[in-house]
């Protein structure tokens, strides 16, 4: 862990909380010795409940990079990724996580994402939030995309 760029997204997440821009959270995307991309929380400002700040890092990282992995790079938060980052943060193929406050943190102020820990683990059907799989042919379907999505030759696994 390189100290200076987890005392840098601590000092993002209050610049941009203080702004007014969302909540007390950020997340910087370092390759090596530099910051390719910053993220901050912009949920409330962007009215998009998706804009969390390692989301929105990553996302630019990304974009900088010309790749949908960050292999090589590691992340910063000033908060334990939530369930969503998490995934995300796992999908970007970052290399390492440090942050700083705990998911028990966030929960104390206002930001209580136990019930997403929970649910994660029940079977879908068992879920607060009804899920359905669709009735019919359409499991069928689904797998023939998939059937074809692995002969596909132009498929790139991701």
């Amino acid at each position: 862990m390189q100290p200076q760029f987890m005392q840098a997204a601590l000092d993002l997440a209050r610049e941009k909380m203080l702004l007014g821009e969302g909540g007390p959270f950020s997340a910087l995307v370092v390759q090596g010795n530099r910051v390719v991309a910053k993220g901050w929380n912009r949920v409330t400002r962007a009215l998009d409940p998706t804009a969390h700040a390692e989301i929105e890092a990553i996302r630019r990282a990304c974009s900088l990079l010309q790749d949908f992995q960050l292999r090589g790079c590691v992340l910063y938060s000033s908060c334990e990724p939530c369930p969503m980052c998490w995934a995300a943060i796992h999908w970007s193929r970052l290399d390492e996580v440090f942050f700083a406050g705990t998911r028990h943190d966030a929960a104390a102020a206002g930001f209580d994402d136990e019930h997403l820990y929970r649910e994660l683990g029940l079977e879908a059907q068992a879920r607060r939030l009804r899920m359905t799989q669709a009735p019919g042919p359409y499991p069928e379907k689904a797998r023939e995309l998939f059937d074809t999505w692995m002969r596909w030759p132009g498929r790139r696994m991701y």
